[in-house]
């Protein structure tokens, strides 16, 4: 993979986390969907337009950006190999032709200048080491006048997921679970530090406003509680402790998830995130 500045997070995202997320791409799909149309509508995508979808994962956005733009054509782009490949076999299930999918950095990706009408990303610019030259270099990418939309993680006490890991701290070394931290998850969780970064890259016509949806995480508390502890960050946790705490801490975040159960079983956790746009 050439021109690959974020190395550790290609390394992170081709290992583990990236086959993780592969092998569960139906449910973080289910954790993030209610984005989806909001991010969509807040592009504008159409008709006849150019979209590249940035940190595309397995590519169910890249798939209904392509959907919405019957005429034109969509680039997922990730870091991913083990995602895209999972991207690249379910376009082709779902007869979604007009998507394609390439492995790189959106750092250093050699864009054609003035190639997209669009860039989008569920959750996916979070992790550049250099914010600035990420988004100036998918800036060159966009025609004038062209839109960006992204969705990014807002205040971590403001998801439901960040909370419940954080009441495990009696079993677990949590620290300041959440915590913002460049690059990582709540890079973007303060507006202020979202503009300055994007008004330095050249965008303008910035806005900041803030979303919420309720994911499903799981069919019942066991089933969620389990699913989160398989994550990157919960198994990182896990890793640290011996397995009496271990088993302390999944029943614990067993009975926190209870609460969150719906009538039919499902375990939804509040998402709260900042749906941004900007115009090249």
């Amino acid at each position: 993979m050439p021109d690959v500045v974020n190395t550790e997070q290609a390394q992170a995202w081709n290992g583990p986390e990236g086959a993780h997320w592969a092998r569960h791409q139906d449910r973080w799909n289910a954790v993030n969907e209610g984005f989806d149309e909001p991010l969509l509508d807040a592009a504008g995508i159409a008709g006849d337009h150019r979209v590249l979808d940035l940190g595309c994962g397995t590519g169910q956005t890249t798939r209904l950006a392509a959907l919405r733009a019957p005429r034109g054509r969509t680039l997922g782009l990730d870091l991913s190999g083990p995602m895209l490949a999972e991207a690249r076999s379910r376009a082709e299930r779902e007869g979604v032709t007009n998507a394609s999918f390439t492995q790189g950095d959106a750092q250093a990706y050699p864009f054609e200048a003035g190639a997209f009408d669009a860039a989008i990303s569920r959750y996916g610019v979070m992790f550049f080491t250099d914010p600035v030259a990420a988004f100036a270099n998918v800036g060159r990418s966009l025609r004038p006048g062209g839109r960006l939309a992204f969705v990014c993680p807002a205040d971590a006490t403001l998801n439901g997921w960040v909370t419940a890991v954080a009441s495990l701290r009696d079993f677990l070394p949590v620290g300041d679970y959440g915590r913002p931290g460049l690059p990582g998850m709540f890079s973007l969780a303060a507006p202020a530090r979202i503009r300055a970064v994007l008004t330095a890259a050249g965008f303008t016509g910035i806005t900041v406003n803030q979303a919420q949806s309720y994911g499903a995480w799981g069919r019942g508390a066991a089933d969620a509680a389990e699913f989160l502890l398989g994550t990157g960050p919960g198994r990182h946790l896990m890793d640290q402790v011996e397995a009496t705490a271990r088993a302390r801490a999944r029943r614990a975040l067993t009975d926190h998830l209870h609460a969150h159960e719906t009538a039919d079983g499902t375990v939804r956790l509040r998402s709260t995130s900042w749906l941004v746009t900007a115009d090249r």
